[in-house]
């Protein structure tokens, strides 16, 4: 099997988006790939369906609002992820310094000055306490009484300082909208950290080995955002585990959604999205498309899927008009986000 190849389908598979490998829970997700992109909730839990086998959105929902062992907040990259409950704190410890220190200018440029900042994360945790769970609308509500102007990114920067600093966290969602708690009262410490300083960045590297190998040192410093020389040093602390040959078989297509970590893992998408498509992966601004994908393959797009819109797929210009095996896997697909989604 070509060399290319072979890395894509066993990306495709630490991934669980190739070589039939399904998850059964979101736990189980979770565990094999530690962390799914979470700016855009819906997609999130779109990459956890894209993993997992009938998973439903209630299931979702009672893993992040009920039996908290997923919670969302910001880790790698100062990026929204859904992690593990049982790894948020050390992910925590372990970033939260890090871009509470690169926040600091942004403070600045919006006019927050430190004394500011103390009184507003003050104001947000007696908030809470005192209300339970709160949107970040009605945070931003009780900030207009420190000054805080309630339209532009200023209030939503002094909640992501909160959470940075390990006061809050998201919590249950409220009518489709997030919600902020106190991180002690949502996730209650049960000991010492299990992984510190070059210790948790050792194991988040072995745990990125495990979950988008075969990779590089560059690859995990690109989708950790760690210093360069802190990633390279923990990368080759760290044993490289032999993956399983992937075997021939029909082909494996997934719906993957906009902003999937398989499309974000590594610093090079030559892989697994041809670069004469790229643009439409990537059309600019932030944006990366929901992508159709064959044994790891991106060969397309799509869209809908939402509110009982009917998923609508966009193959490559120029490329061949799908296998019957291919075409089969679309449907397939489709439906199982028309059932998830209803």
């Amino acid at each position: 099997m070509e060399r290319r190849t072979t890395e894509r389908l066993l990306r495709a598979r630490a991934q669980a988006i190739g070589g039939e490998v399904r998850e059964d829970s979101v736990a189980a997700v979770l565990d094999r790939v530690l962390a799914v992109q979470a700016q855009d909730l819906p997609a999130a839990e779109l990459g956890l369906r894209v993993r997992a086998r009938g998973l439903t959105r209630e299931a979702v929902r009672r893993a992040t609002d009920t039996e908290r062992t997923a919670v969302r907040g910001w880790f790698m990259r100062g990026t929204l992820q859904l992690v593990p409950a049982a790894d948020a704190r050390w992910l925590l410890d372990l970033f939260g310094p890090v871009y509470l220190a690169l926040a600091a200018r942004r403070l600045r440029e919006l006019g927050l000055d430190e004394a500011l900042c103390t009184r507003s994360e003050r104001l947000i945790t007696d908030a809470i306490a005192a209300e339970g769970p709160l949107t970040r609308a009605q945070l931003t509500d009780r900030l207009t009484t420190l000054g805080v102007e309630p339209k532009g990114q200023s209030a939503f920067h002094l909640i992501r300082r909160a959470a940075l600093a390990g006061l809050v966290c998201h919590g249950p969602q409220r009518g489709g909208d997030a919600t902020f708690v106190l991180l002690d009262d949502w996730l209650p410490a049960t000991g010492p950290l299990p992984y510190t300083g070059e210790a948790a960045v050792r194991e988040l590297a072995r745990r990125y080995r495990a979950a988008h190998g075969p990779s590089d040192a560059l690859d995990f410093v690109h989708w950790s955002g760690l210093k360069t020389t802190a990633g390279k040093n923990a990368w080759a602390a760290v044993r490289d585990t032999a993956p399983e040959t992937p075997a021939a078989g029909e082909p494996d297509v997934r719906l993957l959604p906009a902003y999937d970590n398989y499309l974000v893992g590594y610093r090079s998408r030559d892989l697994s999205v041809p670069a004469e498509h790229e643009r439409r992966v990537w059309p600019g601004g932030g944006q990366i498309r929901a992508t159709v994908v064959v044994d790891g393959l991106a060969v397309g797009t799509w869209s809908g899927g939402r509110r009982g819109t009917p998923v609508k797929v966009e193959p490559f210009p120029g490329t061949e008009p799908p296998s019957p095996a291919v075409a089969a896997g679309i449907a397939r697909e489709s439906a199982d986000i028309a059932r998830f989604s209803s």
